[in-house]
């Protein structure tokens, strides 16, 4: 039997392979950046608070992320996002609020940030893409997003 579908897992390993960052290393590079736009660093005590993890384990992650070039960090130092980590930081950021911007339209209000959370690691940028179109549809035809929410509202 020759099928497409894999589990969960195996999208996941997939997935690795196309691109180094994982979940984890996404949210932590996301927070980083979210940190960093109004600061120009970062400690790693204050992420760690912001994720609410241990020092220890923000440390590890800031090693990867620094073996991917998306940080420049010294032990015991202060952590900047170089060029790279600016603006992978900034499309992930931006794929979360639009995720998160999307699930508040259709009306989800339970959770919205946790379902965000598990959505932005396995959508693809170019459905991350087509879902800001839809959103930008409705707020460009405000007759259109009337009648959706009326419709919505509904059911």
């Amino acid at each position: 039997m020759n099928s497409s579908f894999r589990t969960v897992r195996g999208y996941e390993l997939k997935r690795y392979s196309e691109n180094p960052l994982t979940p984890a290393l996404e949210d932590y590079l996301e927070m980083i950046y979210r940190y960093c736009e109004d600061k120009p660093y970062i400690r790693v005590k204050t992420l760690a608070n912001l994720l609410d993890v241990k020092a220890s384990s923000a440390s590890k992650m800031i090693k990867k992320l620094k073996q991917l070039d998306l940080v420049d960090y010294e032990k015991y130092g202060i952590i900047k996002l170089t060029e790279k980590g600016v603006k992978a930081g900034k499309l992930l950021l931006n794929r979360h609020n639009i995720i998160e911007n999307f699930l508040l339209f259709i009306g989800c209000k339970e959770n919205t940030l946790i379902q965000t959370e598990l959505i932005e690691h396995y959508i693809t940028p170019s459905t991350v893409k087509k879902i800001d179109t839809l959103c930008n549809f409705f707020n460009d035809n405000k007759d259109v997003l009337e009648k959706y929410l009326q419709y919505r509202d509904k059911h």
